[in-house]
């Protein structure tokens, strides 16, 4: 499973605070997608600036065990507002966009000939009948609003039904629509007309403070779930080429685009902090960030903690420092049904132990560092990952990690420690019992003869479908592809691809060139391309689904500067390999990124 950072970051608040007539306010700000290391806060980066967050941090507690509860968007989000485990929701998918209404999991039926398990179908709505931190505190006399992404359902499921006094911009999507720059494409919300490039983010942390202005004399309950860094990849034009002379190819870190997210994610941060002192309540308030593949308490500034935590500890920790896990306020039955725990005595410098914790994620999309059907429990030091039915006979697989002294999880110690693994997998199977999770079973379609789990933890193999191309054709791809590594995986077809500082620079030299590569992606989907050209002219996005033909969208390239263009791609089932094919034409295009979104995930190429 996935380690994803959950910092919890604090105002330094004293412990009156708490006894005070008027309870503090809560500002809760999620990031998405954002990694540990992509931020200044446990010194990895030497590319990406977040002094806001250092400031922040200043203020309050640091995590450095903090994990997230799924690594997808969808499940971490509801595990942050109801305090429950995908596991008990069966929200285990970030599919909460998709048209299609599951509010209850069920088993799987069949799979992949090549997998032993087939996992459950996920719910694709948080319900409204589980009680939220917005709920709770909307019943308690706070003003709440939403801002931002919130990827949870629509209505009846968006954030108006949960709570939620207001909610801007109101989508339900997965990520920004269309584009962070202005103009958006979301139904009702436009950019400012005085402001035609305008960030996403700077609007959104505009709407937010003056949303505070009109609430500040609270309490009030402030949901700030950013749209950055999730996809589409693109960034204020300044920003970009202010990183791009600072870019070190030998380092893993090179994306310019990225880095011109992040600051705008910290400017946005710095923005409410700003609106926060000036309006005089920043030491009545409990300043929370952490990201959603991952928070502010009664701390010493500056301080640090190596407790273990998640993210269904959120909800209890803020019902104890708000005085609220007693009152009658908060619904019947809330407490005995939490997954998470208090961490409220750690804020305050006391001594606590963490029960163990534990990630459910019982699928398996092709990323790179996938793994089958799996859940995991953390322990002290020890980390347990049942991989359901990948062992003989139907029977549990298992991976046992001493992450004292293996945080990079390389040696699995299962058959040295049978007894470590026996207990620990007691804890697990407790877990699955005590909230009701909808478990993956033996898959009836599984072909021993496509089974290859030497492939485990490396990117599934690409689908070749029916179109092959000349032999000709192939010798000219393969030199370019051993001669540009850089491609990451693309191949050139018909033409001739080079890649300098990040740029690809794709020229045509017959009819029909295109960047092709396995896409990894199921449909309902969209493809965004950061592209520049000399002329303008037609271009086409196509797929080949696994064992079927080629189809394509034709899409308008503009002459000029950079432009970013986003596709959609109506297809229902896998992309298979995808293609962009240039206008044609001998002269060159250049492309800075791809990235496609689709239903399962989202990939993003930098070059």
């Amino acid at each position: 499973m996935h380690r994803l950072l959950l910092p919890f970051l604090a105002a330094a608040l004293g412990s009156s605070l708490i006894a005070t007539p008027t309870r503090p306010n809560v500002v809760l700000i999620l990031a998405d997608d954002l990694g540990w290391a992509d931020t200044t806060l446990y010194g990895h980066t030497s590319l990406y600036q977040t002094p806001n967050l250092e400031r922040l941090a200043e203020r309050g507690m640091t995590f450095s065990r903090a994990y997230s509860a799924s690594p997808l968007c969808s499940p971490t989000r509801s595990a942050v507002l109801t305090g429950l485990s995908p596991a008990r929701t069966g929200l285990t998918t970030p599919n909460c966009h998709l048209p299609q209404v599951i509010l209850k999991a069920k088993p799987g039926a069949k799979g992949p000939a090549g997998s032993k398990a087939v996992g459950p179908t996920s719910v694709s709505r948080l319900d409204p009948k589980y009680p939220t931190i917005s709920s709770t505190l909307k019943a308690a006399g706070y003003a709440t609003g939403h801002f931002g992404k919130w990827h949870l359902g629509p209505e009846p499921y968006s954030p108006l039904e949960h709570g939620f006094d207001v909610d801007i911009p109101h989508h339900a999507g997965p990520g920004p629509a269309g584009s962070y720059v202005a103009p958006w494409k979301f139904k009702d919300f436009d950019h400012d007309p005085d402001v035609p490039d305008q960030h996403l983010e700077d609007r959104m942390a505009d709407e937010a403070v003056a949303w505070m202005e009109k609430v500040k004399d609270g309490p009030f309950f402030m949901n700030y779930w950013m749209f950055s860094v999730h996809a589409p990849f693109d960034a204020k034009k300044a920003l970009i080429e202010k990183y791009r002379k600072e870019i070190d190819s030998a380092n893993p870190q090179r994306s310019p685009t990225y880095a011109a997210m992040v600051e705008s994610m910290d400017d946005a941060i710095g923005t409410l902090l700003d609106a926060l002192d000036r309006l005089g309540v920043s030491d009545n308030t409990l300043i929370l960030f952490s990201s959603d593949n991952a928070w502010s308490g009664v701390v010493e500034p500056g301080s640090r903690s190596d407790i273990l935590t998640q993210s269904e500890d959120i909800f209890p920790t803020l019902l104890d420092a708000l005085a609220l896990q007693s009152s009658p306020l908060v619904p019947e039955g809330m407490t005995a049904t939490f997954d998470g725990v208090s961490i409220l005595p750690t804020l305050k410098g006391e001594s606590q132990e963490h029960p163990p914790i534990f990630q459910y994620f019982p699928h398996n999309p092709p990323v790179p560092d996938w793994i089958p059907p799996s859940v995991s429990v953390h322990a002290g030091d020890w980390k347990l990952i049942r991989i359901f039915h990948e062992g003989e006979a139907g029977a549990h697989r298992y991976l046992l990690y001493n992450l004292a002294d293996d945080i990079g999880e390389k040696h699995n110690l299962a058959s040295e420690q049978p007894g470590r693994v026996k207990e620990l997998d007691a804890l697990i199977e407790g877990f699955l019992k005590r909230t009701g999770a909808v478990t993956p079973v033996p898959n009836p379609s599984f072909d021993p003869a496509k089974y290859h789990p030497e492939n485990e933890g490396k990117a599934k193999p690409k689908t070749m479908g029916k179109a092959k191309a000349t032999a000709a054709s192939k010798t000219k791809a393969k030199k370019a592809d051993d001669s540009n590594p850089s491609l990451k995986g693309w191949k050139i077809r018909k033409g001739e691809a080079s890649v300098t500082d990040g740029i690809v620079t794709m020229t045509s030299t017959e009819p029909g060139t295109y960047l092709g590569v396995g896409a990894g992606v199921e449909g309902p989907a969209k493809a965004t391309i950061r592209v520049r050209a000399r002329k303008s002219g037609t271009a086409h996005a196509a797929w080949v689904p696994p064992g079927d033909k080629e189809e394509k969208v034709a899409f308008e390239i503009r002459a000029g500067d950079w432009s970013e263009v986003t596709v959609d791609l109506p297809v229902s089932g896998p992309l298979g390999l995808f293609r962009l094919y240039m206008p044609a034409s001998e002269q060159s295009v250049e492309i800075d990124h791809v990235e496609l979104i689709g239903s399962n995930q989202t990939r993003r190429w930098d070059f």
